[in-house]
């Protein structure tokens, strides 16, 4: 039995289709051969349910015997009753009325025996595939063997998620790698970085002038480095970190990042619009993750706001909405494909900072379900975080 449905199975798409069409097109014409049959045939018995009417003659032979069943020489038809007459009418005109019906049906049906046959399944693999691909599950396997159409495109779904699987793994070993080799890094500097200190901090306190200002110089190249070292394990650190949701008190939360916020504004001169449209009374959330998240968008909105910063609050698809906006030059094009990168750093004078606060914020929305997206708007630039609310 398998043996015979893969020849079948094995038909293109297009050449199943007119399979179907011609063997559903050839049972609409023999039900109407048979309906008009059946049809002429009941017309015919109600018609001799009537026998004609008249004087009837016969051949007889010399000796006066009739011969045969004889003739009626001008003879007339009995008149039908109404309800045979209705039934003539009927099923004359029945061939007529079902053809279309029977066209009709048959197409219908050689469609939805092509879907079963030919669509439904592939169909039905290709989007679970979708699905698991999407939501990054690539242990599974596309089991559909046909060599139509649909079936080169699942092996080719197939290959693709192979090559993923594949890519995948290979680029969390990348990850890890590096993570071992910043961790490592950075515990390696830190060794030499403590013997520069030290013998900076003698240099310092040389009596020659012109030493002095050297290691002064050099003091704040050591400081920088060990910055930038520190940054590297805080990053590692952030990187791992996970979300640790509870039931918190929406109100005592919008306190807290409202007054963190007035600070911040309140310390370079900056005006400060905060909106709050969130109606729960408690949400599921990380609200340490958002502060830190919070505050680092704020910092970033007060070091380029003009006059002022704006802050959204907004509950979509089960979560919690934070867009930051101010009134500065907004992002240039490098900026608005790279500023979400780690140690990506526009500005001449960035002696402060390494670029890692945008980055910062994109892992930790990303953990928490989320996502940060910046863009630029018509008075300026607007960065909007969005954190996913866990269930209980």
């Amino acid at each position: 039995m398998d043996k015979m449905k893969h020849p079948w199975q094995d038909l293109s798409l297009k050449k199943s289709l007119v399979s179907y069409v011609v063997i559903f097109a050839i049972l609409a014409l023999m039900l109407c051969a048979i309906t008009f049959a059946w049809c002429n045939n009941t017309v015919e018995n109600i018609r001799a349910s009537y026998p004609p009417s008249g004087e009837k003659y016969y051949l007889t032979n010399e000796k006066g015997e009739q011969l045969g069943e004889g003739g009626y020489i001008g003879t007339e038809l009995m008149p039908m009753s109404e309800r045979d007459k209705r039934l003539v009418s009927i099923f004359e005109i029945l061939p007529i009325a079902v053809t279309p019906i029977y066209s009709a049906l048959c197409i219908l049906a050689a469609a939805l025996l092509f879907y079963r046959n030919k669509l439904k399944r592939p169909l039905a693999e290709l989007r679970t595939a979708s699905e698991k691909i999407s939501n990054n599950d690539l242990d599974f396997s596309i089991k559909y063997k046909s060599k139509d159409e649909l079936g080169q495109l699942c092996s080719s779904f197939e290959i693709m998620r192979t090559t993923l699987a594949s890519n995948f793994s290979k680029m969390w070993r990348q990850v890890e790698e590096r993570k071992q080799l910043n961790a490592a890094f950075a515990h390696d500097l830190r060794t030499p970085l403590t013997v520069l200190k030290g013998y900076n901090e003698m240099l310092q306190v040389s009596a020659n002038a012109g030493t002095r200002e050297t290691a002064v110089t050099m003091g704040k190249h050591i400081a920088r480095l060990e910055r930038y070292v520190s940054s590297m394990s805080n990053l590692q650190r952030l990187e791992d970190t996970q979300p640790q949701c509870k039931m918190t008190s929406w109100q005592g939360f919008f306190s807290s990042l409202n007054e963190s916020a007035d600070i911040l504004c309140s310390q370079k001169g900056k005006k400060l619009y905060i909106h709050n449209k969130t109606t729960s009374s408690q949400l599921f959330l990380d609200t340490e993750l958002i502060s830190q998240v919070s505050n680092n968008l704020i910092s970033n909105a007060v070091r380029y706001a003009k006059t002022s910063v704006t802050i959204l609050l907004d509950e979509k698809n089960s979560g919690l909405l934070l867009s930051v906006s101010d009134d500065g030059k907004g992002f240039d094009e490098s900026s608005l494909r790279n500023a979400t990168n780690p140690y990506f750093i526009k500005e001449e004078n960035h002696s402060e900072h390494f670029g890692l606060g945008l980055y910062i914020c994109k892992v930790l929305c990303e953990h928490h379900g989320g996502y940060l997206h910046i863009e630029n708007t018509p008075d300026g630039a607007k960065v909007t975080a969005f954190f996913k609310s866990h269930d209980l």
